[in-house]
């Protein structure tokens, strides 16, 4: 039996639907992109002269809503499957676009820089409960107008996985594109099987600036999928409430879902965001407390109502080190996102209110994906009936270690952490040298990225991506080590 979780009934779901719907028809949602503005009018929304706000009316957002698809996939490099974002499968990706990296060392935080990028890339690959990589962080040796694009062309050269990503500004997003396409051959194959997700943020409260609303209609037009990142903060840019924040993430939420499908109706998303609450006391926006992710877990129910794939940002932590806060707020979250069946869980290896990433919190945070995607299975017999002859056995035997039983279904029944948890005994801890759980941490960073293997993408391909980068200004490319 799948464990499930639910906030919310049916009966409240329906009316924070409707108080969603009826915000966008009375308040609108303001466009800052004057032909995207009009675009929504040309389709039926009510545009306010002098103003930049479109005025959604109920039959254009059930319009949207009906031609959004109820599933999608996607691919690695090599164009393997990875994700089926349907039902309540869960899949666990890092998070995006920290600013930061926690320097093991030195504990202390730095910028990044390339070399930080192509060793994150290099762990992700070694980590199978971590089902895609992300453009993680921001390196600092890469200029401003190609760092989207280069944060994703190291994802597709060094990486095998698929990438959650996204372009800062509207005229990043081409480039990104044609480096996918490079990967893919065609336009059409890219379509058929999708290589990355790009986020989607609008601003609180209900706007869309000019790059956000190219980014969703650019996508749409070409077939990427988009994740919608709506973020209203409770207590700040949003009501207090909990129910309060939920409407508002549903109305911003629905505002870019008629946007998308305006631009290409049935193009795939998932319907996600990073909410939060406000910490008055500090001034922060706390991603590791728990009414952050319950909000996560009740606008995925809202979205999970219409049948659509979800996201959420529940997997991380605001600690500033790999500590106590960070290992219960990561798995506190990440236990809740596989028990609401959240399809796609970002944030493993993020700190400090997503501004820093940690390779090592990473390869902890991968062990915390497998207790939760273990969890999420459930529990169900597994040729235990009738009970009595396993028994028998037992009695004869005195232990079941070596029975068929045992040998058959151990590894579907058990989930063997790697060395990064301790299960050993205190005297044979004591004899292997006492590690603690950041001294396992960085060992296991030094050996996935020492026990790398180069991408089986084509060589050819991989050239055509260096030279198309090289093209668009990065003709002296950082070194990657």
């Amino acid at each position: 039996m799948r464990p499930l979780v639910r906030f919310l009934n049916d009966a409240l779901i329906g009316r924070i639907v409707d108080e969603a719907r009826g915000l966008l028809e009375k308040l609108g949602v303001e466009v800052q992109d004057p032909a995207l503005l009009q675009f929504l009018g040309d389709h039926g929304a009510r545009l306010e002269r002098g103003t930049s706000r479109a005025f959604l009316p109920g039959a254009l957002i059930d319009r949207a809503l009906a031609s959004a698809p109820r599933a999608f996939r996607l691919y690695d490099v090599l164009g393997n499957p990875t994700h089926d974002f349907s039902g309540s499968n869960v899949h666990f990706t890092p998070g995006s676009s920290a600013i930061h990296v926690l320097d093991w060392p030195s504990q202390n935080v730095r910028r990044p820089r390339t070399a930080d990028y192509a060793a994150f890339v290099k762990v992700v690959q070694g980590l199978p409960h971590i089902a895609a990589q992300s453009t993680a962080f921001v390196p600092a040796d890469i200029p401003d107008g190609v760092v989207d694009a280069y944060r994703l062309y190291l994802s597709l050269l060094l990486g095998e996985k698929p990438v959650v990503t996204g372009a800062f500004t509207a005229e990043g997003f081409p480039l990104m594109h044609e480096l996918q396409v490079l990967v893919r051959g065609s336009d059409a194959a890219l379509r058929e099987k999708p290589l990355a997700i790009f986020s989607a943020c609008p601003t609180s409260p209900f706007k869309w600036s000019h790059d956000t609303a190219r980014n969703v209609v650019d996508c749409a037009r070409a077939g990427v999928p988009v994740e919608f990142i709506a973020m209203p903060m409770a207590g700040f840019l949003s009501p207090v409430t909990l129910i309060g924040t939920v409407v508002q993430h549903t109305a911003e939420t629905f505002s870019g879902i008629v946007l998308h499908q305006c631009a290409a109706p049935g193009a795939p998303f998932l319907y996600g965001g990073s909410p939060g609450i406000f910490d008055i006391r500090y001034e922060t926006t706390p991603m590791g407390a728990i009414e952050t992710m319950m909000i996560d877990a009740a606008y995925n129910e809202i979205g999970k109502s219409f049948g659509f794939p979800t996201q959420a940002y529940p997997a991380l932590s605001d600690a500033k080190r790999l500590d106590a806060q960070a290992g219960l707020e990561t798995g506190m979250g990440a236990m809740l996102a596989a028990l609401a069946g959240i399809n796609s869980v970002s944030g493993p290896g993020m700190m400090d209110f997503e501004n820093c990433v940690s390779l090592e919190k990473l390869v902890v945070d991968h062990e915390i994906c497998g207790m939760a995607l273990r969890l999420a299975r459930g529990i169900e017999p597994r040729e235990d009936f009738p009970a009595l002859p396993l028994f028998e056995e037992l009695l004869k035997e005195e232990h079941l270690l070596i029975a068929q039983h045992t040998r058959k279904h151990i590894k579907a029944e058990i989930t063997f952490p790697g060395s990064i948890i301790d299960r050993a005994s205190r005297a044979r801890w004591t004899e292997e040298g006492g590690g603690t759980l950041g001294d396992r941490a960085h060992a296991e960073v030094e050996r996935l990225i020492g026990r790398w293997t180069p991408s089986r993408l084509e060589d050819g391909r991989k050239r055509a991506l260096t030279e198309r980068m090289a093209a668009a200004g990065m003709d002296a490319l950082p070194l990657l080590t």
